[in-house]
């Protein structure tokens, strides 16, 4: 196998590229095809229809009290807004579905923050036109601090930074700014105003960051689920559901989607003559120099056993050979005995192919990729049964990793 330094430093460097992603991933919203973005759709989908619900009841219900607290007419006034308030989240919650579309989920969320916002413009100046003392005056610290418990609520989501300061700016500008405009409007019982504020994007920061934390536990947990343990790419399932999205994408916005199946060739003599570990050790490191031969928006899936199919969305069949014909050249690894690991591939594209389900385009894929192996392995079998081929009798040794990366 490969020179142990040459397989250090391609893990360092691996290391620190996860390592920057995953900050990416904290910082900025990624790639909305993901699974772990569209699983994040899912989760802040289901949680904004939860709240929504639960303040389409509880809104409302708290007419009571401001009847008992407040004279007439400032507690009519209240339960008018009060109602429309609670007809808002009703429409969220009728409006809004299960989704894994980020962008989506995105908007349900800035939609359940607009309306206690809209809800606090509104009612506090009202209710700095009375005067109030004891009760009263204490219950209207439920509305002056509701930017603080809005603040307080994206906890709930799992949210990256940017996102966070994207919900926590406008509460914050809408805080500061309303005392300003209002008259006898208090922002809260602070001795200092910009006291108050400080609070107030404290607590966005500690929510964010709490945010930011649901968002990695759950990265980390979709990562275990839809990754092949051995390899490090992605498992059947999770390919089956990641091609399906982009193949819908491709087909909606009438774009090309390349697919490629690889098969690894003479693997079983691998297992047979040498071992499982030393075909574990080949698995990982094709694996590798697929990846690694890829643009960072390719797919690369363990199909089963020492089969492999690469995604490559927005690629035209022409230029989905190029790669594949790059890595039969640089080659998959050494095997055992220090010959090239080589592998037969079958190339389809939505377009070319006129598949109008990804299912036919892995049907495809497959049986050039078979045809391929019969017709002397190490090539590619592209659209209209073209082959393209490489001698791997040429290389006496596969380019070391290092030099790949």
């Amino acid at each position: 196998m490969n020179n142990p330094a040459e397989r250090g430093l391609g893990r360092l460097r691996r290391q620190g590229t996860t390592a920057m992603l995953k900050i990416q991933t904290l910082l900025f919203a990624r790639n909305s095809m993901t699974l772990s973005e569209q699983h994040r759709a899912e989760v802040i989908a289901s949680r904004v229809r939860l709240v929504a619900w639960m303040f389409a009841v509880l809104t409302p219900s708290w007419i009571l009290v401001d009847a008992f607290t407040y004279s007439w007419p400032l507690w009519g006034y209240l339960a008018a807004l009060r109602l429309v308030t609670a007809g808002f989240f009703a429409l969220i919650v009728v409006w809004s579905d299960e989704t894994r579309d980020i962008r989506k989920a995105r908007f349900m969320l800035w939609a359940l923050m607009l309306i206690p916002m809209a809800f606090f413009m509104i009612s506090n100046p009202i209710m700095a036109q009375f005067e109030m003392h004891g009760i009263a005056q204490a219950v209207s610290m439920g509305y002056i601090f509701l930017p603080f418990v809005m603040m307080a609520g994206l906890s709930i989501f799992p949210i990256t930074a940017a996102e966070g300061l994207g919900y926590a700016l406008p509460v914050m500008i809408v805080t500061a700014a309303l005392p300003l405009v209002v008259d006898n409007l208090i922002l809260v019982p602070f001795n200092s105003y910009f006291g108050a504020l400080w609070l107030l994007g404290l607590i966005g920061v500690v929510a964010t960051f709490a945010g930011m934390s649901q968002l990695h536990f759950m990265a980390q947990l979709v990562k275990q689920s839809s990754h092949d343990p051995l390899t490090q790419v992605y498992n059947r399932r999770a390919g089956i559901d990641l091609l399906a999205s982009h193949f819908d994408l491709a087909k909606r916005g009438q774009f090309s989607l390349a697919l490629a199946f690889i098969d690894l060739d003479h693997f079983k003599q691998i297992n047979d003559n040498y071992g499982h570990e030393e075909g574990d050790n080949a698995l990982r490191e094709a694996a590798e120099r697929i990846r690694c031969t890829l643009r960072g928006t390719d797919l690369v899936v363990r199909w089963g056993g020492e089969e492999f199919v690469v995604i490559m969305p927005n690629t035209s069949h022409e230029n989905a050979i190029i790669p594949m014909t790059r890595l039969l050249e640089r080659g998959l690894g050494a095997r055992p005995d220090e010959k090239q690991l080589t592998a037969s591939i079958g190339v389809a594209e939505r377009l070319a192919d006129e598949c109008d389900d990804y299912r036919k385009l892995i049907d495809i894929a497959d049986q050039r990729m078979y045809m391929a192996k019969s017709q002397g392995r190490c090539r590619i079998v592209a659209e209209g049964n073209r082959e393209v081929t490489v001698d791997a009798q040429a290389f006496h040794q596969p380019e070391p990793l290092a030099e790949v990366l």
